[in-house]
């Protein structure tokens, strides 16, 4: 594999780097630049006069984005984590003496726009009342190689950001750097999940950890990643869902357990799918789907009011209102409304012919729930904007899930849509270790006609499940889908700091 060639401008920047080093001028400096402020707190502190004292000597480090040279003096603009703040360096303070070396040669001749340096100086407002940092010294702390993208700014709103996605995806890190809106997407992402947490944990649930790498990929329908384990010599899947590990904690006496899991599917990619995605998943001992329906509503709201101060969210030409309650359809109903046909008491050969009727294709290895869960997808789920639980599915399609009470055929499950998606699936989770384990032989046959998605059989799972799971009730949200709502974002790459893409081509 080949490094690609240089660029005019990389070339000229490593004959900078060359000169600093023969200039005695350590390009990387190991020493430690001690900071005492940065850019948003100067320009949130600083009152001018009325505490300008306080400001007479700061220090602060972070990497040059513009420069305006003016000859013997220049304004440029400093981005560190917090923000940008302007800086004001002239030659004499910077070179009191007469040599003024290290302004001509060093500032002037070394110093490039991506640069990484530490100033120390004084906080003024300029004439057009702009906060800003008069320089009195610097020092290089990092020499940037590679030109920044150019993006165009006034008046603090930016023009021309960098949006071509091969690049926004693939170098997130200058995707950061240059549009300063995408750091606040993921900052937002932080306080969603510790909002979530929050909530958690003021209710009394536990957060826990599970395998990642497991022998059996259990706990949902995908098509999972494999590999081996060389010293056990014997293949190994990386978790489709932590729910299975999750329940047998609860059968082990834990009453509330949670987890932010990692998952992977080895499946296709879009808007919605990533392969690789986090999933919060928690399970309550002695409750069911609907008192799950009542807290994700809660939680929810409470979420989107830590995120963005209100409950409301704008996706697109969508506005979203995630303030409790929320709407609930039963999913007969909901394909009923959305089609013209009711399936509710049609066997697999008739809700294939409902399939035929609509235009949806109908995989002759696909059971029952596989072909429901196709004529949802195709013709319903995207006219449920506004958070909407569907409910009260046929038991084909949920095989971990607990017969309905009082209604045969059908499982108390739910899936909690939102612009057009699901972003939770919850149960009443099923403990009867013999209808378990039927269920998962149903599975077993699926897999046989050639469903890459059915589950496997957990014999561990029924084990634990033979030793006594009291009620319970459990969910899984989506939480990229949920960040992507909670953000305003219309694709799952643009709240993941790094999206699966296809391998680079160097040479």
């Amino acid at each position: 594999m080949q490094a690609p060639s240089l660029s005019e401008q990389e070339v000229i920047r490593r004959e900078k780097l060359e000169s600093l080093k023969n200039a005695g001028i350590a390009p990387y400096p190991a020493a430690e630049f001690k900071v005492n402020q940065n850019a948003a707190a100067i320009k949130m502190g600083y009152k001018g006069d009325e505490n300008k004292s306080d400001y007479d000597k700061v220090s602060i480090a972070g990497r040059i984005m513009s420069i305006r040279d003016m000859g013997k003096a220049n304004f440029g603009v400093l981005q560190d984590a917090s923000g940008r703040i302007q800086f004001y360096i002239k030659q004499d303070d910077i070179c009191p003496q007469e040599d003024k070396s290290l302004y001509q040669q060093v500032w002037k001749k070394m110093i490039d726009i991506g640069d990484i340096i530490g100033i120390n100086g004084y906080v003024f407002t300029t004439k057009t009342g702009e906060t800003s940092i008069h320089v009195q010294s610097f020092t290089l702390l990092t020499k940037a190689l590679r030109p920044l993208p150019v993006v165009k700014e006034k008046e603090g709103e930016t023009f021309d950001e960098v949006t071509d996605v091969e690049f926004k995806y693939r170098q997130r890190y200058a995707d950061l750097i240059v549009n300063p809106g995408v750091k606040e997407v993921f900052l937002k992402r932080t306080k969603m999940n510790n909002a979530i947490r929050e909530f958690l944990n003021n209710h009394g649930a536990i957060e826990v950890d599970t395998p990642v790498l497991q022998s059996i990929p259990g706990g949902a329908a995908a098509r999972p990643f494999i590999t081996h384990h060389n010293a056990l010599d014997v293949p190994m899947y990386l978790r489709i869902a932590n729910e299975l590990y999750l329940k047998r904690l609860i059968v082990g006496g834990f009453d509330w357990v949670y987890e932010f899991s990692r998952n992977f599917r080895n499946e296709g990619m879009d808007r919605t799918h990533n392969p690789e995605f986090t999933i919060l998943e928690f399970y309550v001992a002695y409750k069911d789907y609907l008192w799950m329906m009542n807290t994700t509503e809660k939680l929810l709201e409470q979420t989107a009011m830590s995120v963005n101060g209100f409950t409301k969210s704008v996706v697109g030409n969508n506005t979203i209102d995630f303030k409790a309650p929320y709407q609930r359809v039963t999913i007969y109903d909901a394909i009923k409304e959305h089609t013209g046909i009711d399936i509710s008491g049609m066997d697999e050969e008739g809700i294939r012919n409902a399939c035929q009727q609509l235009g949806i294709h109908a995989d002759s290895k696909w059971g029952k729930g596989k072909l429901i869960d196709e004529i949802f997808g195709e013709k319903c789920e995207h006219h449920y904007i506004q958070p909407t639980f569907i409910i009260d599915y046929p038991e084909e399609m949920s095989p971990l899930t607990k017969k309905h009470r009082t209604s045969p055929g059908l499982v108390e499950r739910f899936e909690l849509i939102v612009n057009g998606k699901e972003i939770a699936n919850a149960y009443s989770e099923l403990n009867d270790p013999i209808d378990q384990r039927e269920r998962f032989e149903e599975q077993a046959r699926l897999m046989e006609r050639g469903d890459d998605e059915a589950m496997f059989i957990d014999y561990d799972f029924l084990r634990a499940l033979e030793y006594g799971m009291p009620p319970t009730s459990g969910i899984g949200f989506g939480i990229d889908r949920l960040c992507m709502l909670l953000t305003g974002q219309e694709s799952i790459q643009d709240v993941l700091l790094f999206p699966m893409m296809r391998p680079e081509k160097w040479d």
